[in-house]
C-alpha cells in the first residue's frame, strides 16, 4: 500500500471498477425468491447542479442501497432527473436574449428544440456529479421526466383522471407570476417579511351617513373590491351589516356583509373584500356569493375593462388615467386620488410577509384565471361515481393511519395528515411551453376534447378533418409527472418486469419541505392506478445548515459545494464564487470578509469518503444538520488513520502464513476479544441502519475501529507476533486480516473509495481461494454471529485495558515518560486477576510497560506510591526514583499558579456589577462551568502536590 492516504488518486478507479462491473444494476444471479429492495432518487431538476443538500440525501440513500446489495437483495436505485418547466425555461431564454432574442421570435417548436439542444449539452451535469460523490444509481436505467416513456405514462394519467371525472378546466384564483406569466405553486413562491406600509381609507356610506376605515396592504386592489366584511360580532358596525358602501374612484355600490374570518383588532375592524385578487378574500366570496372583478393584465397592470366572475355585472372601463399602469405605479395615484378626496384616513408603517417567485424574484399577484384542476375534494360526483376525496385523497391518508406506509419520524405522519385534511384542489397547468403539453384539443366553438393524441380525439368523437381542432397551450406542472415517479420509472402504463419486482419501493428518502407537494401525490396516484402504495417507509431528513444553525443561501453567501470539501477550492476562487452575482457591493464585501475570517486559507481538499462520512455521522433522526468543516477535519483523519492502520497489518502479513492453510490456529484472548467486540458491533450496526440511525452506526463504527481495533488490538498484536509459537503468531495474523475485512466490509456502504482500494490488499490475505470476488460490493455485509462470542475473553480483556489504563493515567499525572519501563505493587487482588496478571504479563510488558507485577499479601505495607483503581483492585506504582522531585513540584506550582489567574479572571467577571442579569444567560452559564473546571483542575493539582512532597 501507498505510504500516504491520497484520496484523488483513488477514487475515479473505484467507480470506473463497480460501474464497467455492472455492479450498481439489480444482480442477475440471484434466486427467484430473493427479497426485492428498491430507492426511487428523488429527480433533481436537470438544470441543478449538487448542492449540500443532494449531497446529504444522497449520501444517505447511497448507504442504504449498498447495504441492502451487501445483504443478497435484488437492489435497485433508479436515478432520473425532473425536467424543471420553469427553470430550464428561463435558462434558454437568457441564452436567448443574450443573443438579442426572445422564445417568440423562434416559435413554440424551434423553442423546445433547443431546449432539448441545451439538454443535451448541459442536462446531466448533475449526474455527473452524483457519481463523484459515489452514487451507486443504476444508471443504466437513468430516465427522465420528459422522456418518450414517461410522457406516454403523463398522458396516459391526465386522460385517465378525466374520463373519471377527477380533472377539470375552470376559473379559480392560484399564484400568478406576472414576469413568467404562468401559474405557479406554492412550493416555487418564497414569503419573507418586509417594511411595507399599511394604508386607512375612509369608504362613504351610501347613504351619506358617514364612512367606514377599511385598513389595506394593497390599495390598488381597491378597483377590484366587491363588499367590505366585519365581524359579526363587533358592535360597533352590527347595525350597518347589510347595508352598501359606495367604491371611491370607481362608483360601485357594495354591500357590507358580516363574516368571522374578520379580526375585530386589526386595523378599524373592517376589511375590503376583493375575491379576485386575494386568497382569503375568495373564500369569503364563496361563502357569500359575491361577484369577482379582475382588474389586472397578466403582467400586473390595470385592465382597461373589468373581468367579471360570478354574477351578471355589467363591466364599466375602469377611469381611463389609472388603466395600463404598472400595480404600483397604480397604487401611488389611487393614493394621491384618495388624498385629494380627503378619503385617506391615515399611512402606517407595517411588516408583512411578501410572496415572491423564487424563479423570477417578482411578487407573486393572486389572480383568477383559467386553468386545469385535478379535483382532490369532492365525496362523491354528480353522477353518484366516487371522486375526489373518495377516489383519490381518502386512500392516501389510510394508507398511513393504517400502517401501509410509515413515516420516520413518526411525527411527520401528523403533517401529512394535517395537509391531506385541508387539501385544495391541485392546479396542474402553467402557461409555458417547456413540458408536458396538455393532451387536450378545442374546436372553433369552444369545445375542449381530451385524449392521448389527436388522432384519439377525433376517433373518440367522430371528428372528421372538416373540424379544426386545437390544442391547449399550456403545460402540465411538474410535480404531475414527478408524482408519477415511482411507478413510471418502471415502465408503466405496461406491466414489465422491473414494475412486478420493485414496485411498491422499499423507503422514499426525502426532505421535509416536500412530504406536501410529492410525497403525499405520490401516494395518492400510486394508489389510484397500481392499486398500492409506491413505498413502505418515508425516511424525512432535516435540513442541511451552516456551522451557526444558518440556513445555507446565496444571499447569506454561507454556501459550501461539496464538490470544493472533496477537491479542495483555494481563498480567491471560493470568494470569487460567494460573491458571484451580487448587485449590492457592500454585502458583496461583508460576504467575502466573512468568507476570509472562516477560510483563510482557502478549503483543503478532505475526499469524498470525509464528506460522506460527516453527513452519515450528522444524520441524526429528523433534525437539521450543522455542518462545521471541523468535523470534516476529523473525518479525513479517521480515513487517514484507518488507511495507516490497514498498512500496518498489510506490512506485517504480506508473505507471512495468514491460516488460510491446514496449519493449526490458535486465538489468544485478545484475538477472541475483539473477533466478540466485532460481532457486538455488527449486531448494533444492522439495527442502527435499519432504523435509519446512520449516525449512531457511523458513530459505533468509528469508537470500534480507531479505540478497539487501532489503538487496542493493534498493540496487543504487536508482541502476539514475535513469540515463538508459529500457531499463535498465524491466530493473530489471520485475526488482524479477517477482524479488518470485516470492518471494511461494514465500512463500505459509508466510505466506499477507501474501502474498495483497502480491501483489494487484504482480501487475496484474508479470504480463501473460494470466497474471493472482483469488488467489495460483491461481499456480504457483516452479519453478527453469537457463536463467535466469547464472553470470558471479553470480560478478562476489558479488564486488561482497565489496568493498563489506570497505569497510564498516573503516568499522566505524575508525568512520567510514556516508555519508562515501571514497577507495579497490587493489593485487593483476587484469584482470578492473579491469574489474570500472569496470563497477560507479556502484553502488559508490551502494551502497559510494565516491566513487573508483584502482587502483596493483604496487610502488607505499600511504600509512598500513586493509587489507581480497577474496580475492588489497587495499583501502587512507587514513585522513588521515577520523578526528579524538585523539578516536578517546580511545575506543578507554574500549572497551579496560570490556573489560580484564570480562576481569578473568571470570578472577576461573575462578581461584576449586572453582569449576571445583562449577559445572556448560556454566557453566564459558560463562565460558571469554566471557573468550576478550573477549581476542580486546581484541587487535581494539590493533591499530586502533595503525594509528591510526601515522598
Amino acid at each position: 500500500m501507498d505510504k500516504t492516504y491520497t484520496p484523488a488518486e483513488i477514487e475515479a478507479p473505484c467507480y470506473n471498477r463497480w460501474q464497467s462491473g455492472g455492479y450498481f444494476a439489480p444482480r442477475a444471479d440471484l434466486p427467484a425468491d430473493a427479497p426485492n429492495y428498491c430507492i426511487m432518487l428523488p429527480p433533481p431538476n436537470v438544470t441543478g447542479r449538487l448542492h449540500m443538500g443532494h449531497a446529504f440525501q444522497d449520501t444517505l440513500m447511497d448507504v442504504l442501497t449498498r447495504v441492502h446489495r451487501m445483504r443478497g437483495e435484488r437492489t435497485l436505485w433508479q436515478p432520473g432527473t425532473d425536467h424543471a418547466g420553469i427553470a430550464t425555461q428561463m435558462v434558454v431564454e437568457r441564452q436567448l436574449e443574450a443573443e438579442g432574442k426572445t422564445r417568440h421570435d423562434l416559435g413554440r417548436e424551434a423553442f423546445i428544440e433547443r431546449v432539448w439542444q441545451w439538454k443535451g449539452e448541459s442536462g446531466g451535469f448533475i449526474s455527473e456529479q452524483m457519481k463523484r460523490l459515489g452514487a451507486a444509481c443504476d444508471w443504466s436505467r437513468e430516465r427522465f421526466t420528459m422522456d418518450e416513456g414517461l410522457s406516454a405514462a403523463v398522458r396516459e394519467v391526465f386522460v385517465r383522471l378525466y374520463d373519471d371525472g377527477l380533472i377539470y378546466r375552470g376559473k379559480r384564483l392560484v399564484n400568478w407570476d406576472p414576469v413568467l406569466h404562468t401559474a405557479v405553486s406554492d412550493l416555487e413562491v418564497m414569503s419573507e417579511e418586509e417594511t411595507g406600509h399599511l394604508w386607512h381609507l375612509r369608504y362613504p356610506l351610501t347613504d351619506g351617513s358617514g364612512f367606514l376605515v377599511v385598513a389595506t396592504t394593497r390599495p390598488e386592489t381597491m378597483l377590484g373590491d366587491t363588499a367590505v366584511a366585519v365581524n359579526p360580532e363587533d358592535e360597533r358596525y352590527k347595525h350597518l351589516i347589510g347595508k352598501t358602501i359606495t367604491l371611491p374612484l370607481v362608483g360601485r355600490e357594495i354591500p357590507i356583509i358580516a363574516d368571522d374570518y374578520v379580526d375585530p383588532a386589526f386595523g378599524s375592524g373592517c376589511v375590503k373584500i376583493t375575491p379576485a385578487h386575494d386568497f382569503n378574500d375568495y373564500a369569503v366570496g364563496q361563502r357569500h356569493g359575491l361577484p369577482m372583478i379582475n382588474v389586472l393584465t397578466v403582467d400586473a397592470r390595470i385592465r382597461s375593462c373589468p373581468e367579471i366572475v360570478g354574477a351578471d355585472l355589467l363591466a364599466e372601463p375602469l377611469p381611463a388615467h389609472y388603466v395600463g399602469l404598472d400595480r404600483y405605479e397604480a397604487r401611488d395615484r389611487i393614493i394621491h386620488d384618495l388624498k385629494q378626496l380627503d378619503l385617506l384616513e391615515k399611512i402606517d408603517d407595517h411588516k408583512l410577509m411578501v410572496p415572491r417567485g423564487d424563479r423570477s424574484g417578482a411578487v407573486i399577484e393572486p389572480m383568477l384565471t383559467d386553468q386545469w384542476f385535478v379535483d382532490l375534494t369532492r365525496e362523491q360526483q354528480a353522477d353518484g361515481r366516487p371522486g375526489g376525496l373518495a377516489a383519490i385523497t381518502r386512500p392516501a391518508l389510510d394508507a398511513v393511519r393504517g400502517g401501509s406506509i410509515r413515516f420516520v419520524p413518526e411525527n411527520w405522519s401528523n403533517t401529512y395528515y394535517q395537509w391531506l385534511e385541508n387539501i385544495q384542489d391541485w392546479c396542474i397547468s402553467r402557461q409555458i411551453w417547456w413540458g408536458h403539453r396538455i393532451p387536450a384539443w378545442y374546436d372553433e366553438a369552444g369545445r375542449v376534447f381530451v385524449g392521448r393524441t389527436e388522432a384519439e380525439v377525433r376517433a373518440r368523437h367522430g371528428l372528421d378533418a372538416t373540424v379544426t381542432l386545437t390544442q391547449d397551450a399550456d403545460v402540465l406542472d411538474t410535480w404531475f409527472s414527478s408524482a408519477l415517479w415511482p411507478f413510471s420509472t418502471l415502465g408503466w402504463p405496461e406491466s414489465t418486469v422491473a414494475l412486478q419486482q420493485f414496485y411498491p419501493t422499499s423507503v422514499l428518502v426525502t426532505g421535509f419541505d416536500i412530504i406536501f407537494f410529492w410525497v403525499a401525490r405520490m401516494v395518492m396516484m400510486g394508489q389510484y392506478f397500481i392499486g398500492q402504495v409506491p413505498f413502505r417507509e418515508v425516511y424525512v431528513h432535516g435540513l442541511v445548515r451552516d456551522r451557526h444553525g444558518q440556513k445555507m443561501s446565496k444571499s447569506k453567501g454561507n454556501v459550501l459545494d461539496p464538490i470544493d470539501l472533496i477537491d479542495g477550492i483555494d481563498l480567491p476562487a471560493l470568494v470569487a464564487k460567494r460573491t458571484a452575482g451580487m448587485m449590492q457591493p457592500q454585502k458583496a464585501r461583508a460576504i467575502e470578509k466573512d468568507t476570509r475570517q472562516e477560510f483563510p486559507e482557502g478549503i483543503p481538499a478532505y475526499g469524498t469518503d470525509a464528506v460522506r462520512l460527516t453527513f452519515a455521522a450528522l444524520a441524526t433522526t429528523g433534525r437539521d444538520v450543522r455542518f462545521d468543516l471541523a468535523r470534516v477535519e476529523g473525518y479525513r483523519n479517521f480515513c487517514n488513520k484507518l488507511w495507516n492502520a490497514s498498512r500496518f497489518v498489510v506490512m506485517q502479513c504480506e508473505g507471512q502464513d495468514t491460516g488460510l492453510g491446514d496449519a493449526p490456529v490458535t486465538l489468544s484472548e485478545a484475538d477472541r476479544w475483539v473477533i466478540s467486540r466485532l460481532q457486538q458491533v455488527e449486531q448494533e450496526v444492522n439495527q442502527h441502519i435499519d432504523t435509519y440511525r446512520f449516525d449512531l452506526a457511523a458513530q459505533l463504527m468509528y469508537e470500534f475501529t480507531w479505540n478497539e481495533y487501532c489503538d487496542w488490538y493493534l498493540e496487543f498484536a504487536k508482541p502476539q507476533l514475535k513469540q515463538a509459537d508459529e500457531a499463535a503468531a498465524r491466530g493473530t495474523r489471520r485475526t488482524l486480516l479477517r477482524v479488518l475485512e470485516a470492518l471494511l466490509r461494514l465500512w463500505h456502504p459509508f466510505i466506499p473509495f477507501i474501502t474498495e482500494t483497502i480491501w483489494q490488499r487484504v482480501a487475496p490475505m484474508a479470504l480463501p481461494e473460494a470466497e474471493r470476488v472482483e469488488s467489495i460490493l460483491a461481499r456480504s455485509f457483516p452479519q453478527s454471529d453469537a457463536g463467535k462470542i466469547d464472553p470470558s475473553a471479553l470480560s478478562a480483556v476489558e479488564w486488561l485495558k482497565q489496568v493498563i489504563l489506570g497505569v497510564r493515567r498516573i503516568r499522566a499525572d505524575m508525568d512520567i515518560a510514556p516508555g519508562k519501563p515501571l514497577e507495579v505493587l497490587v493489593t485487593q487482588a483476587t484469584a482470578e486477576e492473579g491469574a489474570r496478571f500472569e496470563r497477560f504479563a507479556e502484553l502488559l510488558q508490551g502494551v502497559g510497560r510494565i516491566n513487573r507485577v508483584q502482587i502483596l499479601p493483604e496487610g502488607a505495607a505499600v511504600p509512598e506510591a500513586a493509587l489507581a483503581l480497577v474496580g475492588s483492585l489497587q495499583l501502587h506504582i512507587p514513585l522513588a526514583g521515577l520523578i526528579d522531585k524538585a523539578a516536578e513540584l517546580a511545575r506543578l506550582q507554574r500549572e497551579m499558579g496560570k490556573i489560580e489567574a484564570e480562576m481569578t479572571k473568571a470570578r472577576a467577571k461573575l462578581d461584576a456589577p449586572g453582569f449576571a442579569e445583562r449577559a445572556p444567560a448560556a454566557v453566564v452559564a459558560q463562565e460558571r462551568a469554566r471557573l468550576e473546571q478550573f477549581t476542580q483542575a486546581l484541587a487535581d493539582l494539590q493533591r499530586q502536590k502533595e503525594r509528591i512532597e510526601r515522598l
